[in-house]
Protein backbone atom coordinates (compact mmCIF):
# COMPACT_ATOMS: atom_id res chain seq x y z
CA UNK A 1 0.00 0.00 0.00
CA UNK A 2 1.49 3.17 -1.05
CA UNK A 3 1.42 6.16 1.65
CA UNK A 4 0.85 8.83 -0.76
CA UNK A 5 -1.77 9.07 -3.27
CA UNK A 6 -0.32 8.88 -7.12
CA UNK A 7 -0.98 12.22 -8.94
CA UNK A 8 -0.58 12.01 -12.82
CA UNK A 9 2.17 13.88 -14.48
CA UNK A 10 0.52 16.88 -15.36
CA UNK A 11 -1.02 17.22 -11.57
CA UNK A 12 -4.58 17.20 -12.37
CA UNK A 13 -5.55 13.68 -12.14
CA UNK A 14 -4.89 10.64 -9.79
CA UNK A 15 -3.22 7.49 -10.67
CA UNK A 16 -4.89 4.63 -9.32
CA UNK A 17 -3.92 0.88 -9.86
CA UNK A 18 -6.59 -0.94 -10.94
CA UNK A 19 -7.16 -5.05 -9.71
CA UNK A 20 -8.31 -7.77 -11.88
CA UNK A 21 -11.25 -9.13 -9.69
CA UNK A 22 -13.98 -7.27 -8.41
CA UNK A 23 -14.82 -6.99 -4.59
CA UNK A 24 -17.46 -9.42 -3.15
CA UNK A 25 -17.77 -7.53 0.51
CA UNK A 26 -18.32 -4.03 1.30
CA UNK A 27 -15.05 -4.12 3.28
CA UNK A 28 -13.18 -5.60 0.46
CA UNK A 29 -14.42 -2.77 -1.88
CA UNK A 30 -13.33 -0.23 0.98
CA UNK A 31 -10.14 -1.86 1.50
CA UNK A 32 -9.22 -2.19 -2.51
CA UNK A 33 -6.29 -0.19 -3.68
CA UNK A 34 -8.53 2.26 -6.23
CA UNK A 35 -11.04 3.03 -3.48
CA UNK A 36 -8.38 3.23 -0.59
CA UNK A 37 -6.44 5.75 -3.04
CA UNK A 38 -9.59 7.61 -3.66
CA UNK A 39 -10.34 7.82 0.57
CA UNK A 40 -6.54 8.98 0.76
CA UNK A 41 -6.66 11.24 -1.79
CA UNK A 42 -9.98 13.18 -0.15
CA UNK A 43 -8.26 13.03 3.39
CA UNK A 44 -4.75 14.23 2.04
CA UNK A 45 -6.45 17.42 0.56
CA UNK A 46 -9.24 17.96 3.43
CA UNK A 47 -11.98 17.52 0.29
CA UNK A 48 -14.01 15.31 3.14
CA UNK A 49 -17.14 18.11 3.35
CA UNK A 50 -17.25 18.33 -0.78
CA UNK A 51 -16.84 14.32 -0.86
CA UNK A 52 -19.52 13.95 1.44
CA UNK A 53 -21.59 16.68 -0.81
CA UNK A 54 -21.01 14.63 -4.03
CA UNK A 55 -21.93 11.43 -2.93
CA UNK A 56 -25.30 12.35 -1.14
CA UNK A 57 -26.17 14.12 -4.46
CA UNK A 58 -25.40 10.66 -6.07
CA UNK A 59 -27.24 9.10 -3.61
CA UNK A 60 -30.39 11.07 -3.75
CA UNK A 61 -30.21 11.13 -7.66
CA UNK A 62 -30.35 7.14 -7.11
CA UNK A 63 -32.93 7.48 -4.66
CA UNK A 64 -35.14 9.56 -6.67
CA UNK A 65 -34.72 7.17 -10.36
CA UNK A 66 -35.18 4.21 -7.79
CA UNK A 67 -38.37 5.86 -6.38
CA UNK A 68 -39.74 6.60 -10.31
CA UNK A 69 -39.29 3.00 -11.31
CA UNK A 70 -40.89 1.79 -8.55
CA UNK A 71 -43.68 4.17 -9.43
CA UNK A 72 -43.85 3.50 -12.95
CA UNK A 73 -43.88 -0.12 -12.23
CA UNK A 74 -46.75 0.11 -9.83
CA UNK A 75 -48.72 2.28 -12.45
CA UNK A 76 -47.94 -0.05 -15.26
CA UNK A 77 -49.32 -3.10 -12.65
CA UNK A 78 -52.57 -1.12 -11.87
CA UNK A 79 -53.07 -0.46 -15.22
CA UNK A 80 -52.61 -4.17 -16.30
CA UNK A 81 -55.33 -4.84 -13.38
CA UNK A 82 -57.86 -2.47 -14.34
CA UNK A 83 -57.59 -3.70 -17.76
CA UNK A 84 -58.10 -7.04 -16.67
CA UNK A 85 -61.13 -6.41 -14.69
CA UNK A 86 -62.25 -4.56 -17.81
CA UNK A 87 -61.94 -8.01 -19.86
CA UNK A 88 -63.40 -9.82 -17.12
CA UNK A 89 -66.42 -7.50 -17.05
CA UNK A 90 -66.85 -7.04 -20.71
CA UNK A 91 -66.76 -11.30 -20.66
CA UNK A 92 -69.62 -10.95 -17.86
CA UNK A 93 -71.79 -8.48 -19.61
CA UNK A 94 -71.52 -10.51 -22.76
CA UNK A 95 -72.83 -13.97 -21.38
CA UNK A 96 -75.38 -12.56 -19.79
CA UNK A 97 -76.65 -11.02 -22.99
CA UNK A 98 -76.04 -14.07 -24.49
CA UNK A 99 -78.25 -15.83 -21.37
CA UNK A 100 -80.76 -12.93 -21.88
CA UNK A 101 -80.69 -13.87 -25.39
CA UNK A 102 -81.29 -17.64 -25.35
CA UNK A 103 -84.91 -17.27 -23.94
CA UNK A 104 -86.18 -14.55 -26.28
CA UNK A 105 -84.31 -16.88 -29.38
CA UNK A 106 -86.06 -20.02 -27.60
CA UNK A 107 -89.79 -17.88 -27.51
CA UNK A 108 -89.33 -16.86 -30.90
CA UNK A 109 -88.62 -20.11 -32.19
CA UNK A 110 -91.42 -21.65 -30.71
CA UNK A 111 -93.96 -20.05 -32.95
CA UNK A 112 -92.35 -20.92 -35.67
CA UNK A 113 -91.30 -24.36 -35.21
CA UNK A 114 -95.25 -24.86 -34.34
CA UNK A 115 -95.73 -23.84 -37.89
CA UNK A 116 -93.38 -25.54 -40.12
CA UNK A 117 -94.13 -28.84 -39.35
CA UNK A 118 -97.98 -28.60 -40.60
CA UNK A 119 -96.64 -26.61 -43.82
CA UNK A 120 -94.10 -29.82 -44.07
CA UNK A 121 -96.85 -32.38 -43.92
CA UNK A 122 -99.37 -30.82 -46.45
CA UNK A 123 -96.34 -31.04 -48.87
CA UNK A 124 -95.39 -34.40 -48.38
CA UNK A 125 -97.59 -36.82 -49.43
CA UNK A 126 -98.60 -39.94 -47.06
CA UNK A 127 -98.18 -42.78 -49.64
CA UNK A 128 -94.62 -42.69 -51.81
CA UNK A 129 -93.57 -42.52 -47.42
CA UNK A 130 -95.01 -45.99 -47.07
CA UNK A 131 -94.28 -47.65 -50.19
CA UNK A 132 -90.07 -46.52 -49.70
CA UNK A 133 -90.28 -47.88 -46.05
CA UNK A 134 -91.69 -51.45 -47.77
CA UNK A 135 -88.83 -54.09 -48.09
CA UNK A 136 -88.30 -55.52 -50.99
CA UNK A 137 -90.10 -58.93 -51.82
CA UNK A 138 -87.49 -62.69 -51.20
CA UNK A 139 -86.51 -64.17 -54.17
CA UNK A 140 -86.99 -67.87 -53.49
CA UNK A 141 -84.87 -69.97 -55.88
CA UNK A 142 -86.97 -72.22 -58.18
CA UNK A 143 -85.04 -75.30 -56.78
CA UNK A 144 -85.99 -75.09 -53.26
CA UNK A 145 -89.49 -74.30 -54.10
CA UNK A 146 -89.29 -77.93 -55.96
CA UNK A 147 -87.56 -79.60 -52.70
CA UNK A 148 -90.73 -78.44 -50.13
CA UNK A 149 -93.30 -79.65 -52.48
Amino acid sequence: MAEKVKLSKDGNSIDFVQSESLPTSLKKFRQSPEIEGFYRFIFENDLQKEAYEILDRIVATRKAAKKAQKTETKQAAKLEAQAAAAALKAAAEAKAKAAKAVPVAKAAAKPAAKAAPAKVTAKVPAKPAAKAAKPAPKVIPVAKKKAKK
